[in-house]
This record gives C-alpha cells, sequence and structure tokens, in this order.
C-alpha cells in the first residue's frame, strides 16, 4: 500500500497550511454571519453524494475527525470558531456533542454540567438557552473566551459547504429531535449520528433511513452480528475504538465497502506525543481511513502525504 501514496502538488488543495501551529484566538464572530475560512472545504450536496464519498475505495483520502471539534488553547470545545480554526488547516470531520436546555433547545455540549466548558454553574437540563445565551466558553485551560454556546442548527448551517459532522447525542436527548434540526436545516448530505449500540442504530436507521450513522464496530464479531441488524453497508462508517485494529480486520471492513474512524484520542495522541507524530501515518498505511483526535492540524500533518495522486473523491474537496 505504501507505494500507492506518494506525494503531489495537488495535496495543496485539501492540506494546504497543514504545517502551521494553530493560530491564536481571533474576536468574537456572530454566528449568523461568514466564519472565514481559507479553504478545505468538503462539499456534500446529497444523500447520494454522502454515500459515494463515504463508500471505501482504494483511492480513499484519509482524513482527521477533529474531537468535541478540535479545541487548541484560546479555542474552547464545540465551538463554531473552533471548527473555522480546523478547517483552515486541513479538510476534516467535526465530531460535536449534542445536550439539551430545560426549554428544548439544542445546543453544543459535552458535559451535564455547565461548570468546566463555561462561565456558568449547574445541569444543562436544569436552565434555558436564554440562560445559555449569557454565558462565554471556557478553552481546555480554563480560560474563558468571547465565544458563546452554539445550537446544533447554527452548527449545521454553518458546516455547509466547509466540513462534515458527526453528531454525538447525548442520553437525554430525543433522537426525534435531532433529526427534526438535520430535516429543517437540510442537512442530511453532510450530518451523520453517532451510535453506541447496534439497537441505538437500528432504531435510528428506522427513524431516518437516509442518514449516514456512525456505528461502533472492533471486531470480526461485531461485524457479523451487525450484518444481522438489516442496516444497509452503504449507510455505516466504522467506528473500530481506540485501540489499533489489525490489518486484516480493516480489509474485512473494506471489503464491505466500509470506512473505518480509528479512535487516536487519548493514549494513541499521547504516544504521538511522546514517540514522534508519524505514528498517525502507520495507523492509516495499516487501514485507518478517519483518524478521531484531540490533534487534528497535527495529525492532519502527518497524514498528507498517503493521499492517492489521484481520486474519485477529490471531487468534494474544495477551495
Amino acid at each position: 500500500m505504501k507505494n500507492k501514496f506518494l506525494w503531489i502538488p495537488f495535496l495543496l488543495l485539501f492540506f494546504g497550511s497543514c504545517s502551521q501551529k494553530p493560530v491564536e484566538q481571533q474576536g468574537v464572530l456572530a454566528v449568523d454571519s461568514e466564519v472565514e475560512t481559507t479553504g478545505n472545504h468538503i462539499q456534500l450536496s446529497s444523500v447520494e453524494e454522502a454515500r459515494d464519498f463515504y463508500t471505501w475505495t482504494s483511492d480513499r483520502i484519509p482524513m482527521v475527525s477533529a474531537h468535541r471539534g478540535g479545541p487548541y488553547p484560546g479555542f474552547p470545545e464545540n465551538a463554531i470558531e473552533t471548527f473555522a480554526n480546523v478547517v483552515k488547516y486541513t479538510p476534516t470531520i467535526i465530531e460535536l456533542d449534542v445536550a439539551m436546555t430545560k426549554d428544548g433547545v439544542l445546543v453544543l455540549m459535552h458535559d451535564d454540567k455547565l461548570d468546566r466548558t463555561t462561565t456558568g454553574r449547574g445541569l444543562v437540563s436544569n436552565v434555558t438557552y436564554a440562560d445559555i445565551q449569557t454565558l462565554l466558553l471556557k478553552d481546555e485551560d480554563g480560560n474563558i473566551t468571547d465565544f458563546k454556546v452554539p445550537t446544533l442548527e447554527e452548527a449545521l448551517i454553518w458546516s455547509k459547504g466547509k466540513a462534515l459532522l458527526t453528531v454525538d447525542i447525548k442520553q437525554s436527548v430525543p433522537y426525534e429531535k435531532i433529526i427534526e434540526v438535520v430535516r429543517k436545516t437540510e442537512s442530511e448530505a453532510h450530518a451523520a449520528l453517532i451510535t453506541y449500540s447496534f439497537a441505538s442504530a437500528k432504531k435510528l436507521h428506522y427513524m431516518a433511513p437516509e442518514l449516514m450513522l456512525s456505528v461502533t464496530i472492533r471486531n470480526m464479531e461485531e461485524i457479523e452480528r451487525f450484518e444481522e441488524s438489516g442496516i444497509p453497508w452503504t449507510r455505516v462508517i466504522a467506528f473500530t475504538g481506540v485501540a489499533e485494529r489489525p490489518q486484516e480486520f480493516n480489509k474485512a471492513l473494506h471489503e464491505k465497502g466500509v470506512f473505518t474512524i480509528l479512535g487516536v484520542l487519548g493514549n494513541l495522541d499521547g504516544r504521538a506525543i511522546a514517540r514522534g507524530d508519524q505514528l498517525y501515518a502507520s495507523l492509516v498505511q495499516k487501514g485507518a481511513d478517519i483518524l478521531a483526535t484531540d490533534r487534528p492540524i497535527e495529525a492532519a500533518a502527518a497524514i498528507k502525504t498517503l493521499a492517492p495522486s489521484t481520486s474519485s473523491k477529490s471531487k468534494y474537496f474544495k477551495k
């Protein structure tokens, strides 16, 4: 496989300035205005294009998925400004988390409580959206930024023509409300829903058969169990867990036409920091197609030379 992945000039279209360091925090930007990005966009205009994009072929372009949107100093998790910062450096899939306020508004928030990531306190489910709007987000170091907590609807609208999304749905959020917002914003092409069990995947597929699903499939037994679910492989991106998988297992998923997402966040990201970012490239060479990482800019820089010289997928990447 190594011999098939050669660096050529067109990769600059996809990974332009990956080698740069993250920029410092910019001033607050209103969500309804255009957040400035400088290329590296992914554009899918229909569910048919989404299925084609996520259908594995030997000319697939390896990518990163920015865990919680890719926070860096000055850029808090689950913030639109943070998403825009990562897109400046690399095409990306944005993984985001959705919680629900007391009055039923879907907002981007990983924790049940507001304390760690905002200037507020208490449970998200105990406050109204009006309360949320008074808060500011904090970055990973606890520094207060100028950025507000976005709604899922705002994130979906922003991402069109810029990035793909995978939506992590908190247990307190009804699937119906997520699907309603995705359909309302006509985001079916670029928003995949994350599931943690085959039962959840079956329920979501029944409710919204047009949507792509991220489904946890970590071994050959789970491949067999998934096939009994009745969900077509054409609707699936396989999350293979947070430990390196055998190349033969990745190949088995590829033979089904399925993209793999390997979670390098945590232990594998730590190994890359300690031993060098070439680890990311080795994981791609062994069959990981998408690296879900807390270091999307660094990981993207490490894998940028592994894209094929020509690819049927390249039509979806735009400046």
